[in-house]
């Protein structure tokens, strides 16, 4: 055989070769994996924000969803365990177990906490509403109250919800133990007084029906500018967002949560759910959906919107049933745990 043909022969089995094991080994190799979809607390941090859940003691028993709860979102807030009645249950005798149980898990699961809350009207311990108080012996209460709990969690929670629900429908103030012994500047007070107690964490006024920009929701823009303009330690709004299909989608919600970080306040939507007559049907939940998807759109839309809590995250576990008879279905997953379109609809806005 000539030099020549003996070096093109040697080139094809050299070809053959080469492309022999290029075949074995694409053979061997394992089929890429699917990559893991992203969970809603991933997704709203690629918007800067977080998504997360509020949660309750007695579900810590339920493997299922708490497994869901740890893995799918980005932040917690204990539902009931930090409110007055359950952290003292008698005048300065302080109980945190329960809420130091949220606060543990969601450390364990990398989750911020949202503080709930220090001063409401309701949810008060018997000793508290039944006794009678000075003004002076009240406002010692509410101090150390606030500071006891403040900083006994100081470091641990991203923000507070220092005062819960002060106004009422039409933008006066509500007639709390604490407006009516104290008056208005109660709200100054404990801001400051959290402040002290925790300075790194953001302060929140929080409220319900503020969702779009109507006489209560009024109310809180002009007491939040005079607080700020009076150098009390205001730093965020919190819009509840608990709404019923019945009652139509509030206008305006993204104006409202932009005019009020137009203020330097930064906003949360807090506890959203979105309730319905039972039955539940197709038509419903999509409208749901449709309403979920436009709530947190409304958020990401404003760079000061920082996050989004639902009030729990099952139907499972909601609260809406019992103070609301023959409504439900509020929450993106069903009693089973099973995600609803609302979910879906969550997922596609933030870019699942």
């Amino acid at each position: 055989m000539s030099t020549s043909r003996i070096r093109t022969a040697s080139r094809i089995v050299a070809a053959l070769s080469a492309a022999s094991c290029l075949a074995a080994g694409l053979a061997a190799a394992p089929a890429a994996a699917d990559p893991r979809p992203r969970t809603l607390g991933e997704l709203a941090k690629r918007h800067h924000k977080y998504f997360g859940s509020a949660t309750d003691n007695p579900e810590f028993t339920d493997a299922a969803y708490m497994e869901l709860l740890g893995s799918e979102f980005g932040q917690t807030t204990p539902g009931n365990a930090m409110k007055w009645y359950a952290t003292e249950p008698e005048r300065g005798v302080f109980d945190f177990a329960a809420a130091d149980e949220v606060v543990s898990f969601a450390k364990a699961h990398h989750q911020k906490v949202r503080g709930h809350t220090l001063v409401w009207h309701s949810q008060l311990p018997a000793w508290l509403t039944e006794g009678t108080w000075t003004a002076d012996e009240l406002r010692a209460i509410l101090k150390n109250h606030i500071q006891t709990v403040a900083r006994h969690y100081k470091g641990r929670v991203i923000h507070w919800d220092v005062v819960n629900e002060a106004l009422n429908e039409d933008g006066t103030y509500r007639e709390s133990l604490f407006y009516k012994a104290l008056g208005p500047g109660y709200i100054a007070d404990a801001l400051r007084w959290a402040h002290e107690a925790d300075p790194h964490a953001k302060l929140y006024l929080n409220d319900y029906n503020v969702d779009g920009i109507g006489p209560k929701s009024d109310a809180y823009y002009i007491l939040i500018k005079q607080l700020k303009a009076d150098g009390v330690p205001v730093e965020g709004f919190g819009l509840q967002g608990h709404l019923a299909l019945q009652y139509g989608f509030p206008a305006g919600v993204q104006e409202n949560i932009q005019r009020f970080a137009d203020l330097g306040v930064d906003v949360a939507i807090t506890e959203l759910d979105i309730r319905m007559p039972l039955p539940a049907t197709p038509e419903k939940l999509a409208t749901q959906a449709t309403w979920y998807a436009e709530y947190v759109k409304a958020c990401l839309a404003v760079e000061k919107c920082v996050g989004v809590t639902i009030w729990d995250y099952t139907d499972k576990y909601s609260w809406i049933p019992s103070v609301f008879p023959g409504e439900g279905a509020a929450l993106p997953y069903d009693e089973n745990l099973r995600p609803k379109p609302a979910y879906q609809a969550i997922r596609k806005v933030l870019g699942g």
